[in-house]
């Protein structure tokens, strides 16, 4: 279950953002997804996905996307926006200003306690962060430092984990043979 703010609304925040941009944004909406390349049908389920879970309509996932972020880096905004009760756009303010995203975080009373997901299953290529939390007991974790990649691994471990109902072990080891958390949602989707 996600912690909110009281009184904010992501979908508001971001209806307010992407306000004047509707013409620009029908303009960018593929009409079918059958002639697109592999590539960009895969990103476009993955931006569903995560709109998906955090409530916000694909089209104001796409807004979000022109910001020039990563695609993986897309979940982190809204994450850290939800759980921070700001607007994306303050997020995305900060990262582009050159701010990791541990100090984003931090900024909005986010530590690494915020970002743990439990994992049961072998934590694969995430290995070294579930050793930072396993040497310390849960009331210490806010002292784990979390660079900019652990941070959006496990944002997307979250995610994706909770929209394909998968257990996060079974993510880790998708995204670990796909090479990405996009390819890892494709995968995984496409087996259910």
């Amino acid at each position: 279950m996600t912690s909110r703010a009281p009184g904010f609304s992501l979908r508001s925040s971001l209806r307010r953002s992407a306000a004047g941009a509707g013409v620009a944004l029908a303009l960018l909406l593929p009409g079918s997804l059958a002639g697109q390349a592999p590539e960009t049908e895969a990103l476009d389920e993955y931006y569903r996905a995560v709109g998906g879970h955090f409530g916000v309509p694909p089209g104001e996932v796409i807004v979000l996307s022109e910001w020039r972020l990563p695609p993986e880096e897309i979940p982190v905004v809204l994450f850290i926006a939800d759980r921070g009760g700001v607007s994306p756009d303050a997020v995305v303010a900060l990262r582009q200003g050159g701010t990791g995203w541990s100090v984003v975080a931090r900024r909005y009373a986010l530590d690494a306690g915020s970002f743990h997901v439990r994992l049961d299953d072998g934590a694969g290529s995430l290995a070294p962060i579930y050793a930072e939390y396993a040497a310390r007991p849960q009331s210490q974790w806010s002292s784990i430092q979390l660079g900019d990649g652990d941070l959006v691994a496990l944002v997307n471990l979250r995610v994706l984990a909770a929209v394909l109902n998968s257990s996060p072990g079974t993510v880790v080891q998708a995204r670990d043979r796909a090479g990405s958390w996009v390819a890892a949602y494709r995968t995984l989707a496409r087996s259910r």
